[in-house]
């Protein structure tokens, strides 16, 4: 076995995406890799993507190897994102794994390959960083999915990324159902990640939501730091306006909560 297939044997496991640039980076020509797929050490699955084979070809990559690949061997920044990490996390059970779009955060959706975009039966919501400032040392964590590690978001930015993803990809509803689950949020991170946040409507949804529903740590957060900005914003046709925040809400959920008038 040379040495070449050893190292590929070492850095990837059966069913793992296997990039071209990451191979060349390694010093496995494009020749060789046409040379390993035609010997079944890869098998392609587009122009410069391929993936490790294992016996009866029963482990295909998955949207996690897809994220992995992203980040690893093309040093794309990309992350579990909103609903999608939430879940992962246990801190939800709406999202029906396998059956609806994984959320990814990316900080611009046309630097993504052709590849990425149309991965085989893989739906994806892309949750951009507009708006708001990234900081990956404090809203990232590493997880471990199907033994594969991952970047996603921290709860405090998954759920500003349910936030945000309002009448895009989530209901107001489905994004106060969710909500109501975050009971231990770190106020100092909610705090930091508001703070970095120049959607106005975002911002003024977060707090709502999180003041509705009384949890403790929201009566912690300082509004005067976040941009609030000025106006009002319909967030949802036909719904009631918040007076604090100056939003249209949902009829159900426009009484005031419990922290709304302190």
């Amino acid at each position: 076995m040379s040495s070449k297939i050893n190292w590929l044997v070492r850095h990837t496991t059966p069913g793992s995406l296997v990039l071209q640039p990451w191979l060349t980076e390694n010093g496995v020509s494009y020749s060789l890799a046409q040379k390993y797929t035609k010997n079944g050490w890869l098998k392609k699955l587009s122009a410069g993507v391929y993936y490790r084979p294992c016996a009866n070809d029963e482990v295909q990559p998955s949207w996690v190897d897809a994220i992995q690949a992203m980040e690893v061997q093309l040093h794309h920044p990309v992350h579990l994102a909103g609903l999608s990490s939430l879940t992962h996390q246990g801190l939800s059970h709406y999202l029906k794994l396998g059956e609806e779009k994984i959320w990814v955060g990316v900080e611009n959706k046309p630097s993504l390959p052709k590849w990425f975009r149309e991965f085989p039966d893989q739906h994806w919501f892309y949750s951009t960083t507009k708006g708001r400032r990234l900081d990956p040392l404090k809203d990232l964590k590493v997880m471990k999915i199907n033994g594969k590690e991952v970047r996603a978001s921290i709860p405090e930015l998954a759920a500003y990324e349910v936030v945000n993803a309002i009448n895009k990809q989530i209901s107001f509803e489905h994004a106060s159902e969710l909500f109501q689950g975050l009971v231990n949020l770190s106020p100092r991170k909610v705090q930091s990640m508001l703070e970095r946040s120049h959607s106005v409507q975002t911002n003024r949804v977060f707090l709502f939501l999180s003041r509705h529903l009384g949890h403790a740590w929201a009566q912690h957060l300082d509004e005067t730091n976040i941009e609030l900005g000025s106006g009002k914003r319909q967030v949802v046709k036909g719904g009631r306006l918040d007076e604090r925040y100056q939003i249209t809400v949902p009829e159900s959920l426009s009484d005031k909560g419990r922290l709304s008038e302190q």
